[in-house]
């Protein structure tokens, strides 16, 4: 029996469409089937520049937003670098199929509002070309728009290697009736043929809130710290995952003392160098005004079965309800897994 989820989670699903398939053919049969809608948004992430001196390059790629009948969200559908197991390099980009780059996340912040994800590549910069009075140039297949002084603000170029093929299925906070949310995605996904990539994962969203309170989020950290091959053990983490790393240390010796305070968990997370790419992402936990509200669990292992996600989150669920005990999250004894379970089972026995 498939356990009942207490808490709003968002999910975010990693998944790879056949050849000759895409993310929008996905977008297109979800909509279909609910008489919906799907509009091209705009989906941004950063990657390793091969140009001397350019440490990444920060991109724009095309996704989908899907929504029902009524207009209510049902999930976005984007890109995910990291996947890149059985995509072909050297297949050119399908028709319609780009990205924006740019070197400056403001920059990128005003394309990304400026800009049409579903406009034709030569005409995608046009709206930003127009705040600086300049026009774009075309360079082979690649559109550059250069401000009045001639720095280059932006490209946009033809998206070839199948990366129109991976897919991460990112819903919007559900509150209740999980499983069938969620069933509602991958069943569809299946039947097109998606399947779970080789660095796939699963991230669980879990409203934030409850955590920012000084010992909560120290339990977090314990227990992430404290616990961290017994989770992953328990949690079958994809050892082929990108992207994941334990906590700083810093972080992790702040937490250590008797009733830390929130000032000094920040401090402690500025020290070193926390970002999202860690197994817990808790960035939105320490800042004053959190863009997105939320701690996201990155651990979890690919999957495109609505059962075993749920059953994996809501094991998560029991843990984090002993993370907002004021008693601190212990350490993690020998034969770490039977101990994970036994305080799983705790936090069941006391609801």
């Amino acid at each position: 029996m498939t356990p009942t989820l207490r808490r709003r989670i968002g999910f975010e699903i990693e998944l790879m469409a056949p050849p000759g398939r895409s993310r929008r053919s996905l977008a297109y049969d979800l909509a279909g089937r609910h008489g919906g809608r799907i509009r091209p948004v705009w989906h941004q992430d950063s990657e390793p520049s091969l140009v001397p001196g350019l440490g990444r390059f920060l991109h724009l790629t095309q996704g989908f937003e899907v929504t029902r009948a009524d207009g209510a969200p049902m999930c976005t559908l984007v890109d995910d670098i990291t996947l890149l197991d059985g995509l072909e390099p050297r297949t050119p980009a399908p028709p319609g199929w780009y990205r924006v780059l740019s070197d400056d996340p403001r920059l990128l912040s005003l394309l990304s509002r400026q800009c049409d994800p579903g406009a034709p590549l030569r005409e995608v910069l046009a709206p930003v070309a127009a705040l600086w009075g300049s026009t774009t140039e075309l360079i082979g297949a690649v559109v550059r728009l250069d401000d009045p002084s001639g720095a280059t603000v932006a490209l946009a170029a033809p998206q070839g290697a199948e990366r129109e093929r991976p897919c991460e299925i990112v819903t919007p906070p559900l509150a209740r009736e999980h499983r069938a949310a969620l069933a509602e995605l991958l069943e569809p996904a299946r039947d097109l043929g998606f399947t779970v990539p080789t660095e796939a994962a699963v991230h669980f969203h879990f409203d934030g809130a409850p955590f920012r309170a000084p010992q909560a989020l120290a339990n977090v950290i314990r227990l992430f710290a404290y616990w961290r091959e017994p989770l992953r053990q328990l949690l079958r983490t994809n050892p082929a995952c990108r992207r994941l790393a334990p906590l700083p240390a810093e972080l992790v010796a702040a937490a250590s003392v008797d009733a830390p305070s929130l000032d000094q968990l920040r401090k402690a997370a500025d020290a070193g160098e926390l970002t999202k790419y860690f197994d817990v992402n808790l960035t939105q936990l320490v800042k004053d005004k959190p863009v997105r509200d939320t701690l996201e669990i990155r651990i979890l292992p690919g999957a495109i079965d609505a059962d075993a996600i749920v059953n994996q989150a809501a094991l998560v669920e029991l843990l984090l309800d002993r993370c907002l005990d004021p008693e601190p999250f212990p350490a993690a004894p020998a034969g770490g897994v039977s101990g994970l379970m036994e305080i799983a089972a705790e936090s069941l026995a006391q609801r």
